[in-house]
């Protein structure tokens, strides 16, 4: 598989990362189909003003799976403070109603799952975002079996 790589002044690079992350207390806060269309372009406007490009991007009613391409002069910690940072203020301020919930003003949940992504791991990670709805859905029919 060849890899379309990006030529910058001085280097090449790509680098691709894998972010996952979820709400506080796991709540299913992005349930709703106007809250989960909100929070895609919330991340997409944010990546475009901050010259990422997302790859993937699956917004699950209790968490987010992207997949995010950024310079190498822009941190792993860097892209994440940006995504979460920047798509809670702004779905607060879209859902004010939320902060009723969410009382103290964090929407996220501290922790997340950060993955680089290699060339050869790249489509099944792609794919594995894509289909996170089956994926979701398959695991949820299993346990009501």
């Amino acid at each position: 598989m060849k890899r379309d790589l990006i030529s910058g002044a001085h280097s090449v690079y790509d680098c691709v990362y894998h972010l996952e992350w979820c709400p506080k207390y796991r709540f299913n806060a992005l349930g709703k189909a106007s809250s989960k269309a909100d929070m895609e372009d919330i991340l997409k406007q944010i990546a475009v003003e901050y010259g990422m490009v997302v790859d993937e991007l699956a917004v699950m009613p209790d968490h987010i799976h992207i997949v995010v391409r950024t310079k190498p002069s822009m941190s792993l910690s860097k892209v994440a403070q940006l995504l979460k940072g920047r798509s809670s203020y702004e779905f607060f301020r879209t859902h004010p109603n939320m902060r009723l919930r969410y009382r103290k003003g964090h929407f996220w949940a501290p922790s997340s799952c950060y993955l680089t992504t290699g060339s050869v791991d790249l489509d099944r990670t792609r794919t594995y975002v894509r289909n996170q709805s089956g994926i979701h859905q398959a695991t949820l029919n299993n346990w009501s079996s």
